[in-house]
């Protein structure tokens, strides 16, 4: 066994899982092979082989993890439904008078969304196949037009039911259901800034979102309004089904979890897109998708053992600690790490191994657990928008018609004005606290 001491085992761990991700392995392999390597060198194949096998058998059998394959069960089953294209056709004759209407739609409907899917890949695959077609066929710029359907598909992960929510929640000591309802108020405070920015974008560029024409808007108030309160009754029933169960105390989160698949399915039964196939794709997806959450949770929470075994912990809480600037210039140094990460790594890699080292350090500067909980989950809606590793742009260029030439970097043209954004947002909830407290606070 060999003595490295704390402070050159945490430059090994951290800078190991850094050349891993350059070097282009998977996140899951690189952050459990270097914890592996390290832990193996300082204490042995007995400690690190019963740490690994402890700590990972204890994740995967989290009962809280189990909402994880529901919800994006859910998700993938509701987008098979249709429900968000008749919310699009609905809004569409509200808003489409309106310079950047349909970008206003898009965010719209992102955020209703949200509340339903809780799945980056599927509600930001949705809003690329709806809204860009429409939207540049009327002639809005190709940045704003992907930019928008970005920004409001990654509200799917902050809006409960979030899978980050409930990846987040054991893994800093917070209820899950506090969690779903500090994140309803910033997740619709970011939505109300996009359709500002919107807005005001196309007030001094109207040529970028140009309205749409009368003759196709030209229906009757009573048709508009039946056919919005139409295509609201499902993802309100799904919406209810899920929260108001969490809300009224009737079931727990993984329950709630639960009702939502079942929902989504009757859903699908109901419009008729419920097929043997459709099952089980969405199996598969659900599969797919939950196996390499779960790896990536395994892996890390056997790194974190590692970790805080070495004393690496306090190596970290001391440095942050030692910053100038008080709490605050902690606070903000944890905050631009966060951001940072986001560049190059998954956010599920960030909440798993950063969340149980950085959670410490909040407590002992005195913050309110829920609120610096909710501060680096909206943080980490910017890690979907900032290049290299950005999964939204990635989902919207793929999703995007071939015949309209989209290219990578109009995508990326489009979401740096919702970056900033998301940081005002981060000032705000700074400013107002409640803004995150006041619902949990009345709810729990």
């Amino acid at each position: 066994m060999i003595d490295f001491g704390p402070e050159l085992t945490t430059i090994l761990l951290f800078g190991g899982i850094l050349v891993g991700v350059l070097l282009g392995y998977p996140l899951a392999i690189a952050v459990g092979a270097v914890g592996f390597i390290v832990g193996f060198l300082s204490f042995g194949p007995g400690i690190v082989g019963d740490m690994y096998y402890n700590r990972m058998f204890n994740q995967v059998t989290n009962y809280i993890l189990l909402a994880v394959p529901f919800f994006i069960f859910m998700g993938t089953m509701l987008e098979r439904t249709g429900v968000a294209e008749q919310l699009y056709d609905a809004l569409y004759l509200w808003f489409g008078g309106l310079r950047g209407g349909l970008a206003i739609t898009t965010i719209l409907i992102g955020t209703v969304m949200a509340a339903c899917v809780g799945v980056i890949a599927a509600s930001t695959m949705m809003l690329s196949l709806i809204a860009i077609p429409a939207m540049l066929k009327r002639g809005y710029s190709k940045p704003l037009a992907t930019g928008c359907v970005c920004a409001g598909g990654t509200l799917g992960i902050l809006i409960p039911p979030s899978i980050m929510l409930v990846v987040y929640g054991p893994m800093a000591n917070i209820g899950v259901g506090g969690l779903f309802f500090g994140a309803f108020i910033p997740g619709f405070l970011l939505s109300g800034l996009y359709i500002t920015y919107i807005i005001i974008w196309c007030l001094i560029r109207p040529s970028d979102g140009p309205s749409v024409p009368a003759e196709e808007r030209q229906v009757s108030l009573a048709y508009k309004s039946l056919l919005l309160v139409k295509s609201l009754v499902p993802p309100l029933l799904l919406i209810l089904a899920v929260l108001g169960s969490i809300f009224f105390g009737v079931a727990a989160p993984t329950e709630a979890a639960a009702v939502g698949a079942l929902a989504a399915t009757l859903l699908a039964i109901a419009y008729r897109k419920f097929t043997f196939k459709a099952l089980m794709e969405t199996a598969l997806a659900t599969i797919k998708h939950s196996g390499m959450i779960l790896l990536i949770a395994s892996l890390s929470f056997a790194f974190v053992g590692v970790f805080i075994r070495s004393q690496c912990g306090g190596v970290v809480q001391d440095f942050l600690l030692a910053a100038p600037g008080g709490k605050w210039g902690v606070f903000f140094i944890i905050m631009f790490i966060c951001f940072i990460l986001g560049m190059f790594i998954d956010w599920i890699g960030i909440v798993f191994i950063m969340v149980p080292i950085i959670t410490p350090v909040g407590a002992a500067l005195g913050f309110d657990p829920l609120w610096f909980g909710m501060m680096i989950c909206v943080n980490l809606q910017m890690s979907f928008l900032t290049p290299p590793f950005a999964y939204a742009i990635f989902f919207v260029k793929a999703a995007s018609p071939k015949e309209f030439g989209v290219e990578t970097g109009d995508v990326i043209q489009g979401v740096i004005p919702y970056i900033f954004l998301i940081m005002i947002g981060l000032v705000l909830c700074i400013v107002f606290p409640q803004l995150i407290l006041w619902l949990p606070s009345m709810a729990l």
